[in-house]
């Protein structure tokens, strides 16, 4: 069965930088897209950055230049650092499985089912 499990979430000032990690259980990151997405209070689950089975990235607009999605196959790990911090980065971010070319899209993630618990992130100014 396969599990995601995030961790490195907390706490951090505008400016700072967090590194998320997801470990997978149960499936190999190198035959799937893999993608973080984030949720804030009272907004829609969106798609922040992934990565695809290729080595092929794709990353929202909002964290462009900010966010780097990377991958440790032998660990079977995806990670996502985050630099330069925005409250509005302030979130619930979650790992999900997808097919490949799953991209940001999110009713790909949905369909196969495969996400993690969250981890949370709170940036402030």
């Amino acid at each position: 069965q396969v599990q995601l499990v995030e961790s490195g979430g907390g706490s951090a000032q505008s400016g700072g930088s967090l590194r998320l990690s997801c470990t997978a259980s149960g499936y190999t990151y190198s035959s799937a897209c893999m993608g973080w997405f984030r949720q804030a209070p009272g907004k829609e689950r969106e798609g922040v950055a992934a990565l695809d089975y290729d080595d092929s990235t794709t990353y929202a607009d909002s964290v462009k230049g900010r966010f780097t999605v990377s991958r440790d196959n032998a660990k079977n790990t995806l990670y996502l650092q985050m630099d330069s911090l925005k409250p509005e980065d302030t979130a619930m971010y979650y790992c999900a499985l997808g097919p490949k070319r799953a991209g940001l899209l999110r009713e790909f993630y949905d369909h196969f089912g495969r996400w993690g618990q969250g981890t949370q992130v709170t940036v402030s100014s």
